[in-house]
């Protein structure tokens, strides 16, 4: 096997890591939604915590997928195009994730996390 076919392999090996962390994260927050829901459970405060975890699988998902871009194009077709094909995906996955980050959290990523109380 060729160092390209192998770079191709453990490229799509991380992709289908990163699909894989979506999936049963998506799973995982779907039963745990379901079972709050049947426990009677507030509603609001298990959608709030069904979205935070399904966006916490998704942006660990987009960092799997950026690496497998990252391999692929660094380790087996090193062009311009390709690199700035690979700008592009990063760029909108960074979108994605910075988008996600602020609908988790409510700020922006490089921002301290506010206190629950404030005192005074």
């Amino acid at each position: 096997m060729e160092f390209t076919e192998v770079m191709e392999t453990v490229g799509t090996a991380v992709d289908a890591s990163g699909v894989a962390v979506m999936v049963v994260g998506a799973v995982i927050g779907s039963a745990g939604f379901l079972r709050r829901l049947a426990a009677r459970e507030e509603l609001t405060g298990s959608y709030r915590r069904y979205r935070q975890g399904l966006g916490r699988a998704i942006l660990l998902g987009l960092e799997f997928l950026v690496a497998g871009d990252i391999i692929r194009t660094v380790a087996i077709s090193p062009t311009y195009t390709s690199v700035g094909v690979l700008a592009v995906i990063v760029a909108v996955r960074t979108f994605l994730s910075f988008s996600l980050e602020v609908e988790l959290e409510g700020r922006w990523p490089w921002q301290k996390r506010r206190r629950a109380q404030e005192p005074g």
